[in-house]
């Protein structure tokens, strides 16, 4: 049987399709964003996002295998491996009936992968040779968290935020401060002109003895704090809110990796493509004697990539799933 594994991600607002090999040797990776569908709404629309993934589905999918250089009508590939969950039921069904269809056609087998387990796996996109144990640091719009991650498919998780994910506080305080959606791109670019010392803003929770965040209270403190000053730039305000942020999710992360004794820590989920995060860790985890393991940001935002990866350990450690399985918009992980 074929190690090459079509996987698909619609679990939200993107599109994407890609081969992956063996669970890291990337061979095509297509994504097609929906961010300009959504963007004069300032969030996603779950409607339109279902819509979007209708018609985008199969030439999206048509183009990974004909990137990968395999047949569109029946691929020589060993798996399919779609996202089932988290995420909105409406883009969630698209794929994965997509996903079923095709390993039924084709008489492949399908797996079903838990989105959040797929942000684990874009780490051995980036690094093949990454070993386990390791301490994940998986930040998103709708998640912020620390897993223990000993093993595939072995997970123990160490402490999520108590209210506002890390993203999305990214994107309300974009949306305050005029920066249009989507806000984590925008406040990244935005802080790279801005002055970081011009005020401190609390960091959450970053002395408390669990690993649990909070971003609420952040959020709140900036616009308290732009709302006193309105000629502060937001460029200024952007710099110092996601120098705060960063902060916070690094000095937890390093904590935790060395309370439970591992010496690799990665970082995934949208907001691991943000420069000054990615920055912070590497500085930080050499400082400590630490490896970190940060994925292109290609593999940060969703794409199918890290789910093909995930499906192919997945497929190795359990087996196929069944046809009957369906989309599970609240999946818990781990």
């Amino acid at each position: 049987m074929s190690d090459l594994v079509l996987g698909i991600e619609t679990s939200c607002d993107e599109t994407a399709a890609a081969i992956v090999g063996e669970g890291s040797k990337l061979v095509s990776s297509v994504v097609s964003s929906q961010v300009d569908i959504h963007a004069e709404f300032g969030g996603v629309v779950p409607e339109l996002a279902g819509r979007a993934h209708v018609q985008l589905i199969v030439p999206v999918v048509e183009k990974a295998l004909g990137d990968a250089g395999l047949d569109t009508t029946k691929p020589s590939i060993g798996s399919i491996a779609c996202t089932i969950g988290p995420g909105l039921v409406g883009s969630l069904l698209v794929g994965v009936s997509a996903a079923k269809a095709m390993a039924y056609a084709w008489g492949v087998p399908f797996i079903g992968v838990n989105h959040l387990e797929a942000h684990l796996y874009a780490s051995f996109l980036a690094d093949p040779e990454l070993e386990f144990p390791m301490m994940v640091l998986l930040v998103s719009g709708g998640h912020t968290m620390l897993i223990h991650a000993k093993s595939h498919g072995d997970y123990v998780l160490v402490g999520q935020t108590l209210d506002d994910a890390a993203g999305e506080a990214f994107d309300k305080v974009a949306r305050f401060i005029g920066l249009g959606y989507p806000g984590g791109p925008a406040i990244d670019k935005a802080a790279q002109l801005g002055d970081a010392s011009l005020v401190r803003f609390p960091r959450p929770m970053i002395d408390s003895e669990g690993f649990e965040f909070s971003f609420s209270g952040l959020k709140t403190s900036v616009v308290a704090w732009a709302r006193k000053h309105p000629d502060a730039s937001a460029e200024d305000i952007s710099a110092c809110f996601q120098e705060a942020v960063v902060d916070v999710l690094v000095t937890k992360a390093i904590r935790a990796a060395r309370e439970a004794g591992v010496s690799n820590l990665c970082i995934g989920g949208g907001v691991a493509a943000n420069s000054a995060l990615r920055a912070e860790t590497e500085r930080r985890c050499a400082e400590e004697g630490l490896r970190a393991f940060i994925p292109a940001r290609a593999f940060c935002t969703d794409n199918a990539a890290m789910v093909a990866a995930a499906g192919w350990w997945r497929m190795q450690n359990d087996g196929p799933s069944v046809l009957s399985t369906g989309a599970i918009p609240n999946l818990r992980f781990p």
